[in-house]
């Protein structure tokens, strides 16, 4: 995960630690040895992502979500493809304004449903005035070709670079479910340092991508999604 404030140089959570990746030597599975500021990948007891499954129905909080229309700059991090939205977006959970710093792609999808992982996984990260975290998770299949998305796929970077603009706005409120029912936890940054006390939100309905937007993007990441860690004693709810 990583912090940024449209037009403004990258704030990243992770910045000052060892490198980590995907690989074997530098993956998922050794995150907590690499650097003692990552030790809670290794330590914590609610890390995400988790298996969707076996969730208690409850009543939850309604999300609004205020999005619009919205000019990004978009960046290759090393880790993944990151969009950078202009001020101004967000979502409201319990009276709370969470404002929309950034939004990244996992492929193939850090949460599975019941064992099945989906090709691709899009986090929008929030975040309170109060620094309080919320993660909105959409997942994604393959299907129809997703014009909201056409804009920042028309300009994916290859490899890491400063922020660039993306040629169109974005549609933003596109990039949500119609559906809105979701499985919440508490849980953490799927990334180094693997903060926790992270508020999940995972959206039961899925969008489409091609087949091409999916092969697009693994060309660039091939694999840069974590294995589903314990969920322990934490409720897992679905309303």
């Amino acid at each position: 995960m990583y912090r940024t404030v449209y037009g403004s140089e990258p704030m990243c959570e992770h910045a000052r630690g060892a490198q980590w990746g995907y690989e074997p030597h530098n993956g998922p599975a050794v995150w907590g040895r690499l650097d003692p500021a990552y030790e809670t990948c290794s330590l914590g007891g609610e890390q995400s992502p988790i298996d969707l499954s076996r969730a208690r129905s409850a009543r939850v909080d309604a999300v609004e979500f205020a999005y619009r229309p919205s000019r990004s700059t978009v960046e290759n991090t090393g880790h993944s493809i990151q969009v950078n939205p202009e001020p101004g977006n967000g979502i409201v959970v319990g009276a709370v304004r969470f404002e929309l710093e950034q939004f990244h792609f996992h492929h193939d999808a850090e949460h599975t449903i019941d064992g099945v992982r989906l090709p691709l996984e899009l986090h929008l990260v929030h975040r309170s005035e109060a620094g309080s975290l919320v993660v909105v998770g959409v997942l994604f299949r393959e299907g129809p070709a997703n014009r909201a998305l056409a804009p920042v796929w028309s300009c994916l970077p290859a490899a890491a670079a400063a922020p660039r603009a993306v040629p169109d706005t974005v549609d933003l409120p596109a990039l949500v479910p119609e559906v809105r029912s979701s499985w919440r936890y508490s849980g953490s940054l799927t990334t180094p340092p693997c903060t926790e006390g992270v508020a999940w939100i995972v959206l039961t309905e899925p969008l489409t991508l091609s087949a091409g937007q999916i092969e697009a993007f693994a060309a660039i990441f091939p694999n840069n999604y974590r294995p589903v860690q314990p969920l322990g004693e934490r409720d897992l709810v679905r309303g």
